[in-house]
């Protein structure tokens, strides 16, 4: 993949996945913005979609 479309897949998935998530504003709402945060890096698939696509995009 290019780095253009890397970037516009990622950018894609926030948009559809992240934006109006129900989990991360829950998260957000009972445990705090931290912990909604650590959540969605560390255990939500699109989140571990993003980090490799991040770690495409260091390569390059």
């Amino acid at each position: 993949m290019e780095r253009k479309q890397l970037l516009e897949e990622v950018t894609q998935m926030l948009d559809y996945y992240c934006q109006d998530c129900f989990i991360k504003r829950t998260f957000n709402k009972e445990q705090g913005k931290n912990y909604a945060q650590s959540f969605c890096i560390n255990q939500c698939t699109i989140g571990e979609k993003i980090q490799e696509y991040g770690r495409l995009l260091l390569r390059k």
